[in-house]
């Protein structure tokens, strides 16, 4: 195998995970196409390449990680337990779903739609502000996001910016929550896919996953970087308007693809 195609396959969950675009949609797609894997084990293939994004929003946000564990950062820690566990209600029943190929076109289009709606919608407050209305809420949005084609950080992005709460605040939110989500996710594939994921490791080996993991690890802290810097600026229009853009081309796109 090309190790190459391993590190295009990392490039594309370090970039896309932190997008408004689902990165199992796109990284289930370019494993077909380079691998020629069954979209089963192409989607088994994808979960390992969350190890990577996890590994990126680790190294990233260890300072808040750590800070958690204190008694003025508590509200944090609170946000991403009912998060977690709202995200696992939501998420576990429907990971199994098995919906067409039309169905899923028209999730990612209304994804899409549904994200550029919310990158145009007023925005102030901050975490401090938030309840836990909207912890249930973000939770929510993550875990519908456990279907095939919906974005989970364009929904948990767009579902705070709707809420009122600051770009770079939602951002930073959307990002930690996505770890324990995807420490959950891996852990579910292992235990419901079991069969697909040894296919993924025998029709891969482990060091093409191994090269996919870092390429995704390194590519995700310089998109990390880049969105909460942008995020801070006054060019946040920008983000209004590319990440609104990408998400609708990506879901037609995506859509004419699966028809």
């Amino acid at each position: 195998m090309d190790p190459l195609y391993s590190i295009i396959v990392g490039v594309v969950q370090g970039i896309s995970e932190w997008l408004p675009i689902s990165s199992k949609t796109q990284v289930l797609l370019v494993s077909n196409v380079l691998f020629s894997l069954p979209l089963s084990v192409a989607y088994a293939f994808g979960l390992f390449m969350e190890i990577g994004s996890v590994g990126s929003a680790l190294i990233y946000f260890r300072k808040d990680l750590y800070s958690i564990f204190k008694v003025e950062n508590r509200k944090l820690l609170y946000y991403l337990i009912i998060v977690t566990i709202v995200t696992a209600v939501i998420a576990v029943p429907i990971y199994n779903v098995g919906i067409p190929m039309l169905l899923l076109g028209m999730v990612l289009l209304l994804n899409g739609l549904y994200i550029r709606h919310a990158r145009i919608s007023p925005r102030i407050g901050s975490l401090n502000d938030m309840k836990i209305k909207h912890y249930v809420g973000i939770g929510i949005a993550q875990g519908i996001a456990a279907l095939p084609g919906v974005s989970r950080s364009g929904m948990t992005t767009s579902t705070m910016l709707l809420m009122g709460i600051k770009p770079d605040v939602a951002f930073r939110l959307s990002f930690l929550a996505y770890i324990p989500a995807a420490v959950g996710a891996f852990a579910v594939t292992l235990l419901f896919s079991r069969s697909e994921v040894n296919s993924a490791i025998s029709s891969i080996n482990p060091t093409g996953i191994a090269i996919a993991i870092v390429a995704a690890a390194i590519t995700g802290l310089f998109v990390i970087s880049y969105l909460l810097r942008l995020a801070k600026s006054k060019r946040i229009y920008l983000i209004n308007i590319v990440l609104g853009l990408i998400a609708l081309t990506i879901g037609i796109i995506t859509t004419i693809t699966f028809i």
